[in-house]
């Protein structure tokens, strides 16, 4: 399944702008010239994908962070030098849409800080309609997925705990992630 990339036309001249709002922001694999917290209105991060790839199989599925509809997403936005626009492209599109899950988007994304500038930042959001979409899982069936999947990109749980530890880094907390990781780490038991 191939998603549609963004025409060049799409972009705004200048500088790539990225926002990460999972692994881009402790592992983002590309040059970039600045990183800012930031913060996306209207969508918000979710282990809402199934992944096959990076953090599981086909046959054991892990769970990896999408951005679904509603809400609000704290995250990092990255600007990418114009002449490194292509390659950050390239690159991004190769670890992003192995399997078309995610729709390429720019969304208004505002800097937190010192700068509160908007800018339009490159994203991947869920394709809701996308075999690998997991969006209604409980939180026991989300827990069963990650502490049980590995993927060409390692264990499912260091995903999520490396995700939870840069957000704290930020000042950032997001509960579920904060739960999860806390049954991953045994800290916390579900009760039926």
């Amino acid at each position: 399944m191939a998603a549609r990339p963004l025409a060049e036309t799409d972009f705004p001249k200048g500088d790539l702008w990225v926002f990460g709002y999972g692994s881009l922001m402790w592992r983002p694999g590309f040059e970039f010239l600045v990183e800012f917290p930031a913060r996306l209105i209207g969508e918000h991060r979710a282990l809402c994908v199934y992944s096959f790839h990076h953090r599981g199989t086909p046959e054991k599925p892990g769970l990896v962070l999408g951005l679904d509809r509603g809400g609000a997403c704290q995250g990092t936005v990255f600007r990418v030098a114009a002449d490194l626009r292509a390659a950050t492209l390239a690159y991004l599109r190769e670890r992003e849409q192995v399997t078309g899950v995610y729709r390429e988007v720019l969304r208004p994304v505002w800097i937190e800080g010192d700068a509160r500038e908007r800018v339009q930042a490159l994203t991947y959001v869920v394709d809701r309609s996308h075999p690998q979409y997991s969006g209604r899982l409980t939180l026991e069936e989300q827990f069963h997925h990650i502490a049980h999947s590995h993927g060409i990109s390692g264990a499912n749980r260091d995903y999520v705990i490396s995700t939870v530890k840069a957000l704290e880094a930020r000042g950032c907390r997001d509960p579920q992630l904060h739960t999860l990781m806390a049954m991953l780490q045994g800290d916390t038991v579900l009760h039926r």
